[in-house]
């Protein structure tokens, strides 16, 4: 649509009003409804938006370790800006229009859509297109905020029984809540490739439609937060935590991703005389992945749950390794035809916010490229996890941080602004964890110690 076709639309719409919303460090959408007044004064100038967003955690709990804001600062409105190019219809909120907004000037260092944005710059004055789409793994429960609540978040109810991957039976017994997801999300422009259960009580799994790649982050933002809608309204509760249960499978978040030509024609990633036709650009675009990956591993391992999932035999990798075609790898790299041949990065899980996932992933892998790094790691042979030749992922988010605290390329990828402030923020969410009294705690050492 034109920019007055949208005008058009939200002057005429009945409800009056526009919802938008702005990513947080976390990725979590943090939005509003605005009047359809407030909308057109914003469309020449821009929006106050409180930077709280960035002073506290995803529980509003203000950071005490913070310097971009908090309380030294006041909290005080940060500069948004509309972009008019996200705009959408909400199929399941009477088609309300709804935009994605990006923090400007000052704010913009930290803000992770802009973060994005920047390194889609650098890879343009490259020459290369990016395309990329994420796909998720989560979990499904018969449950509400409150009873999940009043539970105490255990024995919750699945939605369906068993371990039942691919079952064409298992999902039709919500048959109306995969039917919802499909077809209202391909309505408000995140449309699917596929949907199907996957291991475990009540799994899905949702392959989004590949893109180019600030759309693929945008899609994949939305469609975590438009899940969890289009489930409130059925009775059932999402969650896109990496690891719900120790006894179950992790949920993942995979990154499938090339680089094209600037006319959009060539799949840069595949060359038909090249060893299983994976090209020089490839190879260096994984070579830099790989060593990129320890010093920038929490902006795809984002919080302490993250890393109960990379652990040995969960279908997710604990080592720095590639190969074709295999699922125990870091990288699985996916040459399977001039159009189709992209990278799979199974590390990134389904708690990240995929703005910084998408991020990590394009900076590193031109990382690779900008130096000509070579893939002289060979290709695993088997079971990655018993392939150590190239090391092994940090075991916690502190580990994680600290290297990513400390890392000059992390700085050189993404300036030290977001460095610094991305990394008080994981500092804080280990410090949350570290002084809770756990279950485990509880049940190993009450009694016998």
């Amino acid at each position: 649509m034109t920019q007055q076709e949208i005008i058009d639309y939200v002057n005429n719409h009945p409800s009056g009003k526009v919802k938008l919303a702005i990513a947080d460090i976390d990725g979590v959408l943090r939005g509003k409804y605005i009047s359809k007044q407030k909308f057109m004064s914003l469309l020449e100038g821009d929006l106050g938006f409180c930077d709280v967003v960035f002073g506290w955690d995803m529980a509003d709990v203000c950071y005490d370790n913070a310097s971009f804001t908090g309380w030294h600062s006041g909290y005080p409105d940060a500069k948004a800006k509309l972009d008019l190019s996200t705009f959408r219809k909400i199929p399941w909120e009477n088609d309300i229009p709804f935009f994605l907004a990006d923090f400007i000037e000052d704010a913009a260092e930290v803000c992770p859509r802009n973060i994005l944005k920047k390194v889609i710059q650098d890879t343009e004055a490259a020459g290369y297109r990016p395309f990329f789409s994420q796909e998720f793994e989560w979990f499904n429960f018969e449950e509400t905020p409150a009873s999940v609540h009043e539970k105490g978040f255990q024995n919750l109810q699945p939605i369906t029984p068993g371990m039942f991957g691919y079952s064409l039976l298992r999902s039709s017994l919500r048959n109306d809540f995969m039917t919802n997801i499909f077809e209202q999300l391909t309505q408000f422009n995140v449309p699917l490739e596929g949907l199907h259960t996957e291991t475990g009580p009540g799994v899905y799994e949702a392959a989004i439609t590949y893109s180019d790649i600030l759309s693929a982050a945008d899609r994949a933002i939305l469609f975590k937060t438009s899940v969890k809608e289009i489930a409130n309204k059925l009775g059932i509760m999402a969650t896109f935590m990496a690891k719900i249960n120790e006894n179950l499978p992790g949920c993942s978040g995979h990154v499938h991703q090339s680089l094209w030509d600037s006319s959009e024609k060539t799949n840069l990633f595949y060359d038909e005389s090249a060893p299983n036709h994976i090209s020089s650009l490839m190879q260096s675009y994984m070579a830099g992945q790989l060593y990129c990956l320890p010093h920038i591993l929490p902006m795809v391992a984002p919080t302490i749950n993250s890393y109960k999932r990379l652990v040995e035999g969960a279908w997710a990798p604990t080592t720095l390794t590639w190969a074709v075609d295999n699922r125990t790898v870091a990288l699985r790299a996916l040459p399977l035809g001039k159009k189709s041949c992209r990278l799979e990065t199974r590390v990134v899980g389904s708690d990240t916010n995929p703005y910084l996932a998408l991020a990590a992933c394009l900076a590193a892998g031109l990382y690779g490229i900008r130096n000509n790094l070579k893939l002289e790691q060979p290709a695993t042979v088997g079971n990655g996890y018993k392939d150590l030749s190239n090391g092994v992922l940090p075991s916690n988010l502190y580990e994680a941080t600290q290297a990513m605290k400390n890392s000059a390329v992390a700085k050189e990828l993404f300036g030290d602004a977001f460095v610094h402030h991305f990394t008080q923020t994981r500092e804080w969410e280990w410090r949350q964890y570290a002084k809770v009294v756990t279950d485990f705690e509880l049940k190993r050492y009450f009694e016998i110690i």
